[in-house]
């Protein structure tokens, strides 16, 4: 079993950055995607952006791309989302997740922590 914790939510203006983090324990998650997904009120949870196990490959929602960056500390068992440039639409509770190694980064994760809220102020 994987324990997925989220923190550094937060308020926010418009413009404004914030860097969330998430904390996996459990066992090490040396072999497993780690992604970011968020959903805002009365919408759909959706992709946000994931990283490979290597931290090689990092894949982005167009909504999101050159404003935020997905990186982890593998020794740390931990994955971060910088979020720069964060807009009113970004508004939403965040959610990070984990699945085995796999072809496909945008769905399908095992794993989910309980979510961290972000408001972005107009």
């Amino acid at each position: 079993q994987v324990q997925l914790v989220e923190s550094g939510g937060g308020l926010v203006q418009a413009g404004g950055s914030l860097r969330l983090s998430c904390a996996a324990s459990g066992r090490r998650l040396s072999s497993d995607i780690m992604g970011w997904f968020r959903q805002a009120p009365g919408k759909e949870r959706e992709f946000v952006a994931a990283i490979s196990w290597s931290g090689t490959r990092l894949v982005y929602a167009d909504s999101v791309k050159g404003r935020f960056t997905i990186s982890r500390d593998s020794a740390k068992n931990t994955v971060y989302l910088q979020m720069n440039s964060l807009k009113p639409e970004d508004t939403a509770i965040y959610y990070c997740a984990a699945k085995y190694i796999s072809a496909n980064y945008y769905s399908g994760y095992d794993y989910w922590g309980q979510g961290t809220q972000v408001t972005v102020s107009s």
